[in-house]
């Protein structure tokens, strides 16, 4: 992580696109803003951003859902979802299309801050002990490339499904609840709800289907084999 991230914006209410803007300039990142979903997808590609933060009620053709889903075609870049919908259902959807956290409006720009840093930290720092490479059957997790190989073939990961599958790997044998998985893949001060991860675990199960060795604990949460 370069010490001024390149965050595109993307979000149609101008107030909250000024506000968050001026917030994140005064903490050193140069931001783009977009308002439509189209124009959203031209600027990532053309400034290859290192978060971006997406409103999910765009209007025009394509919403915040539809962004996230043409850009974890071929990227990985961390997302951040703004949403005015405080559905269970909304957050679930997000979490699966890959976006990395979800921030319900109306919210504390104090908040969102610290939510960017933490996830900017976490794809821009090298992982401790990130040189060790784990074979575990047809499974291969690279900590040095961040890079997870099935049958030698890479498999496309967001960054927080890497980040929870590398904690995982570190804490190989060991039943891990769900707030240490929270605190180990997403930070201590990651704020939101505890069964995000449920759904990135969900996630990875269906990205490396019985190749991947993490078994539901009951009572407790999870133990990677």
């Amino acid at each position: 992580m370069s010490e001024r991230s390149i965050i595109v914006l993307v979000e149609d209410d101008p107030n909250i696109a000024d506000l968050v803007d001026l917030y994140l300039t005064n903490e050193g990142h140069r931001v783009y803003q977009a308002t439509a979903g189209v124009r959203a997808l031209e600027v990532c590609a053309l400034r290859k951003p290192e978060l971006v933060i997406l409103d999910i009620g765009l209007a025009g053709e394509m919403d915040g859902f539809d962004v996230c889903r043409s850009l974890r075609a071929d990227s990985n870049v961390p997302i951040i979802m703004l949403t005015a919908r405080h559905d269970e259902i909304d957050r679930v959807v997000g979490f699966e299309l890959g976006a990395d956290d979800y921030v319900v409006k109306p919210f504390s720009p104090r908040e969102l801050m610290g939510r960017v840093r933490a996830i900017l930290r976490r794809s821009g720092t090298p992982v401790a002990d990130n040189t060790q490479l784990m074979t575990i059957g047809s499974l291969q997790i690279d900590g040095q490339r961040c890079e997870v190989l099935l049958d030698g073939q890479p498999v496309s990961l967001a960054a927080q499904e890497w980040a929870l599958l590398w904690f995982f790997a570190q804490n190989r044998g060991l039943a891990l609840t769900r707030r240490q998985l929270l605190d180990g893949g997403w930070g201590s001060d990651w704020i939101g709800d505890i069964r995000t991860v449920d759904v990135h675990v969900r996630q990875l199960r269906r990205k490396l289907g019985d190749a991947l060795p993490v078994k539901t604990v009951r009572g407790i949460g999870y133990r990677f084999d």
